[in-house]
């Protein structure tokens, strides 16, 4: 799986929209939980989960190719993975 992905992220603009999109998407999710709490930040996560997918989609318009997550919903781990192994070098 993590080949696939690879090959379906070669694009300079790919890899760059990937790079910021999946921590905001990842980061987006316990906020939503502590918006549950916490009144008014709603607005937060919303607009880092719509910007992340957004950065996401744009990537692959100029990749040329669909999500790999369209085929396999699995792909959605995967990018997470992949985004934690390029922060770490």
């Amino acid at each position: 799986m993590g080949e696939e992905y690879s090959q379906s992220h070669q694009h300079p603009i790919n890899k760059f929209t990937h790079k910021i999109g999946i921590p905001m998407i990842a980061l987006s999710l316990p906020l939503f939980l502590t918006a549950i709490f916490v009144k008014g930040i709603l607005i937060f996560p919303l607009a880092m989960f719509v910007v992340g997918w957004t950065l996401q989609f744009v990537g692959h318009y100029f990749e040329g190719k669909p999500p790999e997550f369209f085929r396999d919903w699995r792909f959605l781990l995967v990018g997470l993975r992949w985004w934690l192994k390029k922060i770490r070098g």
